[in-house]
């Protein structure tokens, strides 16, 4: 059984037990409030800078999320012009290009 059966299954209890619906509904938002302010608290969001603090990480990510990508692109860029150098070398050393080489 998953939270949201639970909660649909106590909900129920609280409606036949003689509470209203709209009281239960209200109980419940208040309950998710709290437990989602306490969870805030306990991850050290909870203060006036948190969310400037999450834009600031978000912007990090990102910046990171970029350097990764970029570092990624010039590290497949060198590989294939290593690559091709070396193709290049061999053909050069096929051709006879080699004794050029050796002056």
């Amino acid at each position: 059984m998953n939270d949201h059966d639970m909660l649909a299954r106590l909900a129920g209890q609280l409606s036949e037990r003689g509470g209203d619906w709209i009281t239960i509904r209200a109980l419940i938002e208040q309950a998710s409030e709290l437990g989602a302010s306490r969870a805030m608290a306990r991850i050290g969001l909870s203060d006036a800078h948190a969310r400037d603090d999450l834009r600031e990480l978000r912007v990090l990510l990102g910046a990171w999320r970029d350097a990764k990508r970029s570092a990624l692109r010039t590290g497949v860029d060198w590989l294939v012009k290593g690559v091709l150098a070396l193709l290049l070398f061999g053909i050069a050393m096929r051709l006879g290009f080699g004794a050029w080489l050796g002056r």
